[in-house]
């Protein structure tokens, strides 16, 4: 981890819909090579702030930095991860084309992907157990199936930062496990992984970093410093109940 390097820098970020702010002069860094997970009440501009940064929602004002340089021109850096619910997973095609997709950034959209592309794209179906799943529609697969297929998208990328959107939403618990072992591989070769995420019970256990949102941001730093009861009942205004942090975290593999 090197928190003297910033992978993303969020200064002054206001987003408005219908001129209701969603997100009010937000500040954040990031320091590279962290877990960090974005914590808050429904309606507190979580999934809003992963896609002002991609530049998928206008903001109002403020700036983005990503490794000190706006987004556009560090887009090569960065890989998404949407919500599973705002994909249409009816789409005919199968699970190594859509990690293909992935690709498309770095060999255009014109050039067929070839026979390097192909294997990249397996290999990243074999990380998350989905190798044998290839060929397989993706409107055939478990909802942790296809979330898999959305990570495997993400790792072919070989990005630096990864932005995922409530990746834990709705798949088993066998999955949920390959995640968090896959983000901690991820952090472990130095990249940033900023995830959304609403399970309070396993903060603790699956993040480094924590910034609490609602609407502006409350704090950020370390989990120990942030996940407190007076930062959480700041956050979600005092309804709810408070969850102790003295449990450890489970061994790392």
């Amino acid at each position: 981890m090197d928190t003297s390097r910033n992978a993303l820098e969020i200064m002054d970020l206001t987003v408005a819909y219908h001129n209701k702010p969603v997100l009010w002069d937000v500040d954040l860094s990031v320091p590279e090579g962290i877990l960090l997970a974005i914590v808050g009440p429904n309606g507190a501009g979580k999934s809003t702030l992963i896609k002002a940064v991609l530049g998928l929602v206008p903001a109002a004002a403020g700036q983005v930095l990503v490794y000190g340089k706006p987004y556009p021109e560090q887009r090569p850096l960065v890989a998404y991860v949407p919500q599973r619910g705002s994909v249409d997973w009816d789409f005919p095609t199968n699970a190594l084309d859509v990690v293909m997709m992935g690709l498309y950034g770095k060999v255009g959209w014109i050039r067929r992907p070839g026979k390097n592309e192909r294997k990249l794209a397996l290999d990243s179906l074999h990380k998350v157990s989905m190798a044998d799943f290839a060929d397989r529609q993706i409107s055939q697969l478990s909802g942790g199936q296809q979330q898999r297929v959305f990570l495997a998208r993400a790792l072919v990328q070989d990005a630096s930062l990864y932005l995922m959107d409530e990746p834990f939403a709705g798949v088993d618990a066998t999955t949920e496990r390959a995640i968090i072992d896959l983000l901690r591989e991820l952090r472990s070769a130095g990249k940033t992984v900023i995830v959304v995420h609403h399970d309070l019970q396993t903060v603790t256990q699956y993040f480094d970093w924590m910034m609490l949102l609602n609407v502006r941001r409350i704090t950020s730093g370390p989990v120990e410093q942030v996940f407190t009861e007076e930062n959480l009942h700041r956050a979600y205004g005092g309804k709810i109940a408070f969850l102790s942090s003295s449990s450890s975290p489970p061994a790392e593999e």
